[in-house]
């Protein structure tokens, strides 16, 4: 059985909303000097927050931001995003990580990004998961 904290929530979180992004989207953990040729980007970031149960359960508060050409196809591709983790992710059981509960807050709004080729729109979410028993 794995510890609390054994589950690298961004790693699924990647590989999962890749599958349902499909490939013409890059998603990632971090940006880089190529993000302009690699739009629409979804990047994830767990926070240095949350919690745990002290047993199995973790409570993560990551950040999903997402990249894109125009404002309206950043805000688009973000409520889509949001979409999947509220209504699908719960549940959802990847090789090594059971998901459950859900959230977001504050749900997706436009951030600021210095470069203004692109834009970009991020919420945070809190995911609780257990590792695979």
């Amino acid at each position: 059985m794995g510890v609390v904290g054994s589950v690298d929530v961004e790693l699924e979180l990647i590989q999962w909303l890749q599958s349902k992004a499909g490939p013409s989207v890059v998603v990632r953990d971090e940006v880089d000097n190529r993000l302009l040729e690699e739009l629409p980007t979804i990047q994830v970031q767990r926070l240095p927050a949350g919690g745990d149960d002290g047993f199995r359960l973790d409570r993560a508060l990551v950040d999903v931001d997402v990249y894109h050409s125009t404002r309206a196809e950043a805000i688009a591709l973000a409520r889509q995003v949001r979409g999947w983790l509220l209504a699908e992710l719960p549940g959802a059981v990847t090789a090594a990580a059971v998901f459950g509960r859900v959230s977001s807050s504050p749900p997706p709004a436009v951030r600021p990004y210095e470069n203004t080729a692109l834009r970009r729109v991020g919420a945070t979410y809190q995911i609780y998961s257990h590792p695979v028993s």
